[in-house]
């Protein structure tokens, strides 16, 4: 059987700084991240603004290891941060004034990981 690895760099870099960050700040969240984002990617998450709207609050931060859809509608601000999005939800998520952000810069805004809610 061959060994199957990732072939992006950009997401083999990430996956490395989100276990070294793991390390130094010593918080499980962002080894749990990089151990999601290393499997498949045919089974990396994929969650919808209405998954987002029934699961959160208003200014609540929600991590999604995986792409964000534009299915559905959010009647509060929330702040996203996931490895891809979709035109829609980008759309919807700045409609109602929140905030989309990549993994990376989470990582530098919320280096303990602490307050956020991990969705897949």
């Amino acid at each position: 059987m061959k060994l199957r690895v990732k072939t992006n760099p950009g997401i083999v870099k990430l996956i490395d700084d989100l276990k070294s960050k793991s390390r130094e700040e010593g918080v499980a969240i962002w080894r749990d991240v990089a151990r999601r984002l290393e499997r498949p990617s045919r089974i990396h998450a994929e969650v919808n603004l209405n998954s987002i709207n029934r699961h959160t609050r208003g200014g609540e931060v929600v991590l999604v290891p995986g792409k964000v859809l534009g299915s559905g509608t959010l009647d509060h601000p929330v702040t996203v941060a996931a490895l891809y999005f979709s035109k829609g939800a980008r759309k919807g998520i700045s409609e109602v004034n929140g905030r989309c952000l990549s993994i990376r810069d989470m990582i530098d805004d919320n280096p303990r990981g602490t307050g956020i809610r991990l969705m897949q």
